[in-house]
């Protein structure tokens, strides 16, 4: 008979035992190529979105981040790609008040990531269909959809060498607030109410190679319970949600960690 291990880390189906592990697996994924094009939104808007304790950050700033993940460690070297949608936030709990990114939604294109970034991490993930990017002449482009119809178009164009200045800025502008947040979900047995709803902090590091900063654009697609009936309604949203002006955008290339020890993944409060 099957028994449970408390000290053991588990995912469904838990009665086949513990989750592999392997002297191989890490938190690294040594290979990822990133597109992230910001902007500034209307914050009441936006402010629908966040559960509280979570409130709009000072600017009302959404990023769109694709990331192509190759060479994930835990993965034994497969890899997968995603794309996410975070707002800048600060978090006012009991006890802590963090200032960083609430993730709205993650789409990636493999299970095995969706399911441990949702159940062990708060990150409110689901599945598209995203091919990698592809480049000509300039422009960088990369598509998401599910059931073969469109959710977004992402586009990034212009790219130049960031100068100093810029470098600086954007390093003075992030100082303190590297805390991605979520809010770790978990409906009752009948689909009503809940069994688990916390919110969550998951730190990562990442260390980039290459930068290059350019014009951003995002073309959201609205779509019919017909053409997507689970994720209408997150998709609408965001293609609801008003472009008051874009950011510099950014490519770039690097390698990332999800593995940081005196910064583990945990709830906040």
């Amino acid at each position: 008979m099957f028994k449970f291990d408390a000290q053991a880390s588990y995912m469904m189906p838990a009665h086949f035992g513990p989750r592999p592990t392997s002297a191989k697996s890490s938190g690294w994924y040594r290979d990822v190529t990133l597109m992230v094009v910001p902007f500034l939104t209307d914050r009441e808007k936006l402010g629908a979105y966040l559960p509280e304790p979570y409130e709009v950050a000072e600017d009302a700033v959404v990023t769109v981040t694709y990331a192509r993940n190759k060479q994930v460690d835990w993965l034994a070297g497969h890899g997968y790609n995603l794309l996410g949608v975070s707002a800048a936030v600060v978090f006012k709990g009991e006890k802590e008040t963090l200032t960083g990114s609430y993730t709205l939604v993650m789409w990636e294109n493999l299970a095995d990531p969706i399911l441990t970034g949702r159940e062990l991490q708060g990150i409110p993930k689901i599945y598209a269909e995203i091919d990698d990017h592809t480049e000509n002449d300039g422009q960088w482009r990369v598509q998401a959809r599910h059931f073969n119809h469109p959710i977004i178009d992402m586009s990034v164009e212009g790219l130049r060498d960031p100068s100093e200045a810029e470098i600086v800025a954007y390093l003075q502008a992030n100082q303190g607030k590297d805390n991605p947040m979520g809010w770790r979900y978990f409906p009752g047995i009948s689909g009503f109410g809940h069994s688990i709803m916390e919110p969550t902090t998951f730190p990562s590091e990442t260390t980039l190679a290459a930068v290059q900063v350019g014009r951003g654009t995002l073309d959201w697609h609205h779509l019919t319970w017909e053409q997507n009936p689970t994720q209408c309604h997150i998709v609408n949203a965001l293609a609801d949600l008003p472009v008051l002006s874009y950011l510099p955008a950014m490519v770039a290339k690097g390698s990332t960690n999800l593995i940081l020890p005196d910064r583990l993944p945990r709830a906040i409060g």
